[in-house]
């Protein structure tokens, strides 16, 4: 081989040893080196959650409501039972008689 030959294969060999190795240095990442992309935007935030409505717990210690009291119906009084009764035997035309047991039988009803 001629000495041109020799000089320009020792050139071609430092070349490449120089070089930086095509397209896989493209993936190497330096450290101190800024990235020339920007990093993904952060995520939107996320809707509140839906409100829980609890229902109203009655508590074991609480006293009761105590219930009213219901009193009866107050009977009316015999005296206007029985008046009553006379005027509903009047009504029906009853004899004295037949008036007098209609108006038991209907007052102490």
């Amino acid at each position: 081989m001629t000495t041109m030959t020799r000089i320009a294969l020792l050139l071609l060999a430092a070349a490449l040893m120089a070089s930086p190795g095509g397209p896989a240095t493209a993936q190497v990442a330096s450290p101190g080196l800024v990235p020339s992309t920007l990093p993904p935007p952060p995520p939107p935030p996320s809707p509140p959650p839906p409100q829980v409505y609890v229902p109203q717990v009655p508590k074991l210690d609480a006293p009761q409501p105590t219930p009213r009291a219901q009193l009866p119906n107050q009977r009316r009084s015999f005296g206007d039972r029985i008046t009553d009764c006379l005027t509903d035997g009047n009504a029906a035309r009853l004899s004295p008689n037949d008036r007098a047991a209609y108006s038991r039988a209907c007052a102490n009803q």
